[in-house]
């Protein structure tokens, strides 16, 4: 079957797979539902399969993750045991045999690792094993079995697709460089933002023009004070104060906060799915000077596109994927690990002390939102990407 997406000769059909339910917006923070409706809004036709059955661990699988978590205090991953898999793919295989599909698409490789198909194989995702292997939280500590078969699974995955799609380059790379996969098929999509925006150049500098010049707020958006950096936020809206700068550090995401001190606002977790938590997430977005995400991991970092949608310029750490969603001097600036505070201060300070400055700033990375980190666009360049790899 021939067909070219982009010209609208045919509708094109796809298999949306998914572990979970695909429109259930509690799943991976919406991200499989955007992504499925980025899909359909670029002019595709979508079948969903999803809500697999999770089997139980053979017997043999069950006595080794026994061994590897009592015995030797390592982390046994269920999903990456080769029963799980199989079992995943023979249910996919079951719904596909029922329908008519040009695509298999996954936003991630768990559920198609072991999926035998003459259709082509497209997933998109923002990590490979060997990425997150010691540098997520979840992914440390883990047993040599679990090592063997997630590396095992992530090749299988990318030897059985047609199209590897990640969200950030150095997810890309990864790929690339860890496991045996051809570089013509791997291919890099920003993720967009988790929520609506109807905002224009005009609104963004309504609001930049609205934020006093002679204090800061600071806000950081996310689920743990550590791993966000939390620690290193507190402490550039401390140095801003004490030169100067009065400066509020507003937190969204954790309850109950490690540290105390005067200069911070916990707001602690605000959903999404209410119309009052969405107006107060949409007021600390438009009201805040400066998204502030020090990570010491983090694999893309959708609320970066997100706070460019508000003209909200970024302040982040060179990890990860997150280089790909601030390029610096364009929607922020990224900083090394070892960057000292200072060094976020001084970009700070070089834009509170001059309003066009900022202004330009907040223009430029609203436009970043409009261009490139916006579900919309990330639909249409993955069309485009099957239309020319999956004829």
């Amino acid at each position: 079957m021939k067909w070219n997406l982009s010209q609208g000769k045919e509708t094109v059909q796809i298999a949306y797979v998914t572990t979970y339910d695909a429109f259930d917006v509690k799943q991976w923070s919406g991200s499989g539902s955007y992504i499925l409706r980025s899909l359909e809004a670029a002019g595709v036709q979508a079948s969903t399969i999803g809500n697999l059955k999770e089997v139980d661990l053979p017997f043999v699988s069950k006595l080794k993750r026994a061994f590897y978590t009592r015995g030797l205090s390592k982390k046994f991953l269920k999903d990456r045991d080769p029963s799980i898999l199989k079992s995943y793919a023979a249910q996919v295989q079951k719904q596909l045999d029922q329908m008519e599909t040009d695509v298999v698409f996954s936003p991630g490789t768990v559920p198609i690792a072991y999926l035998k198909t003459d259709k082509p194989i497209v997933f998109y995702t923002d990590a490979t094993f060997a990425g997150m292997l010691d540098f997520y939280p979840w992914f440390t500590n883990l047993s040599r079995e679990s090592i063997k078969q997630g590396n095992r699974m992530e090749q299988r995955a990318l030897t059985n697709c047609t199209l590897a799609i990640y969200a950030s380059q150095w997810a890309a790379d990864s790929a690339i460089k860890h496991y045996d996969v051809d570089p013509a098929k791997v291919k890099v999509v920003p993720f967009g933002a988790n929520m609506s925006c109807d905002r224009d150049e005009q609104d963004i500098t309504r609001l930049a023009g609205q934020k006093p010049m002679d204090s800061c707020k600071l806000l950081l958006l996310g689920v743990d004070w550590h791993r966000k950096g939390g620690d290193r936020a507190l402490e550039v809206a401390k140095q801003l104060t004490d030169s100067g700068l009065p400066t509020e550090l507003h937190v969204v995401g954790i309850e109950e906060l490690p540290v105390r001190s005067p200069l911070i606002h916990n707001h602690g977790f605000i959903s999404k799915k209410t119309q009052e938590g969405r107006q107060q997430l949409h007021q600390l977005l438009s009201e805040s000077h400066f998204l502030i995400l020090p990570s010491v991991a983090e694999c893309f970092g959708i609320v970066f596109s997100e706070a460019s949608s508000y003209g909200l310029p970024s302040l982040a750490t060179r990890v990860g994927g997150i280089p790909t969603a601030v390029q610096d001097g364009k929607n922020g600036w990224t900083f090394g690990l070892d960057d000292s505070a200072d060094a976020y201060c001084k970009q700070v300070r070089r834009l509170m002390s001059s309003r066009a400055a900022y202004t330009e700033m907040a223009l430029s990375s609203f436009r970043e939102y409009k261009d490139r980190l916006n579900w919309d666009a990330s639909g249409k360049r993955i069309c485009e990407l099957i239309d020319e790899h999956c004829k």
